[in-house]
């Protein structure tokens, strides 16, 4: 196979989405499988639309996700990497002139009204078309053949020219992205099933320019899940942007990883799969062609088993990092050790960084609310108060060492009274912490430390 090509263009017109960034990560996938080149190509072509704010939110997304480029703009400032460029298509307004007036020479491309036009090679005629109300000029020729690499063979019509500069002299999104993949000699293009129906007009394009045209590969839609409704994903819809998971602290590997698999299959029932293995299983032949459904609490749920599997102090460290963006700073501000000791407790517990805060928060104040809800429901069994101020007596003689001594302690003292350890846990839990979910309460006895325990139940006794 020669030196694999491919590119990613988008343009910096909104939000990144998760789809483009499923585009950008199979070329990615595939230039690394093959040791090829990855190309970034901006499409900034639309004066009016495009944001430089959106454009550094296309890097800064791309590199979170670690899709480095081979090729493109260097995001940094400094120029641009590779021998192909310029890659912003506003800075290519010569190469786009150049090209038209090859066509223009060559007899394949003409003026009207304004505009410039592409033309079809084939026999002429006219016919009245009902849809558009008025008589067009078809051009009868043979089905354009596209061996695509996902979808197979598929043919489609091209029977009318179609213009490529339009009157206010600029080009057409067609004309410019296959001068661009010719000139950056792109050999494989991977992009959405919706653009298929562009690619009869880009072969033809080709052809007119006397070049080959690159390999094709179609990759299946995402759509949204069944909560979401019917449809193709769209910017609006939630989960749908990259933003959103970094802004609530996922792990870029979790997403790669579910992304990866929106659409391609190594081959079993993996979910979970290091991106080296991912690279190594990569092909254009495993990518589906039924399209993708996006299930964000399968994505959760992978998020969730990464965070798991982190090292303590990468965990720590992501959790502090998470800590100094929260308005109140509590937990940026706590001691490094007690941190840890919280931080430890409730990474087999979330789902993702964010939870944290409203997880832990009660770790780090004493001014945290109570659960009203939880209150009723935990009150109106048996004796509670009465558990409660057991506890309060029993706290200055239990060992807070450790967690087993700790629960050996509370079971001593249901057994004193004939009851189960289960008596005493809710409404203890309810009064330290004010809710009814987080770490066992021993590990919450321990870290907290019976001080602030019995301050805690004497204070929920006092107002409850």
């Amino acid at each position: 196979m020669p030196n694999v090509r491919v590119r990613f263009a988008p343009s910096p017109t909104g939000f990144f989405h998760i789809g483009s960034a499923r585009t950008a990560l199979f070329n990615w996938l595939y230039a690394r499988h093959t040791g090829g080149t990855f190309i970034l190509r901006i499409e900034d072509t639309d004066k009016e639309r495009n944001s430089e704010q959106f454009l550094k939110l296309i890097y800064d997304s791309m590199t979170w996700l670690g899709l480095d480029w081979d090729e493109g703009p260097n995001p940094n400032g400094g120029g641009e990497r590779g021998a192909f460029g310029p890659y912003r298509q506003s800075q290519r307004g010569a190469i786009y002139e150049a090209y038209k007036q090859k066509l223009l020479a060559n007899g394949r491309a003409y003026e009207k009204d304004g505009a410039v036009w592409f033309k079809l090679l084939g026999e002429r005629y006219k016919i009245f078309d009902d849809h558009r109300k008025k008589e067009v000029e078809k051009v009868k020729c043979e089905p354009v053949v596209i061996d695509d690499q996902i979808r197979g063979r598929v043919e489609r019509m091209e029977d009318e020219d179609f213009v490529i500069f339009r009157s206010d002299g600029n080009p057409v999104f067609h004309f410019v992205n296959v001068v661009d993949d010719i000139e950056m000699k792109v050999t494989h293009i991977i992009r959405g099933e919706d653009h298929l129906s562009n690619t009869s007009k880009h072969v033809r394009l080709y052809e007119g320019f006397g070049a080959t045209a690159p390999i094709f590969a179609h990759i299946p839609l995402i759509l949204k899940s069944p909560e979401m409704g019917q449809g193709k994903m769209s910017k609006r819809d939630k989960g749908a942007l990259i933003e959103e998971y970094q802004q609530r602290h996922f792990l870029p590997e979790a997403l790669v990883n579910y992304l990866s698999l929106l659409g391609w299959n190594p081959g079993d029932d993996r979910e979970k799969m290091p991106i080296a293995e991912i690279v190594r299983l990569f092909d254009l032949p495993a990518v589906n062609q039924s399209n993708a459904k996006f299930d964000g609490k399968k994505l959760a749920h992978l998020n969730m088993t990464y965070l798991l599997e982190q090292p303590a102090e990468k965990f720590v460290a992501l959790a502090r990092a998470f800590f100094t963006t929260q308005p109140d700073g509590a937990g940026a501000m706590a001691n490094e050790s007690y941190f840890r000791e919280v931080m430890l407790l409730a990474q087999p517990k979330i789902k993702s960084v964010d939870e944290l805060a409203a997880y832990t928060g009660y770790f780090f104040t004493e001014e945290f609310g109570i659960d009203a809800k939880v209150k009723e429901k935990v009150l109106a069994k048996g004796d509670p108060k009465a558990r409660l101020a057991e506890v309060v007596a029993a706290l200055p003689a239990m060992d807070f060492s450790n967690d087993a001594a700790i629960e050996a302690a509370i079971k001593t003292l249901a057994e004193s009274k004939g009851l189960g350890f289960g008596d005493y846990q809710a409404v203890t839990r309810l009064a330290v912490t004010g809710t009814n979910a987080g770490p066992s309460i021993t590990a919450i006895f321990r870290v907290l430390g019976r001080e602030r325990v019995a301050a805690r139940i004497g204070r929920f006794l006092a107002g409850a």
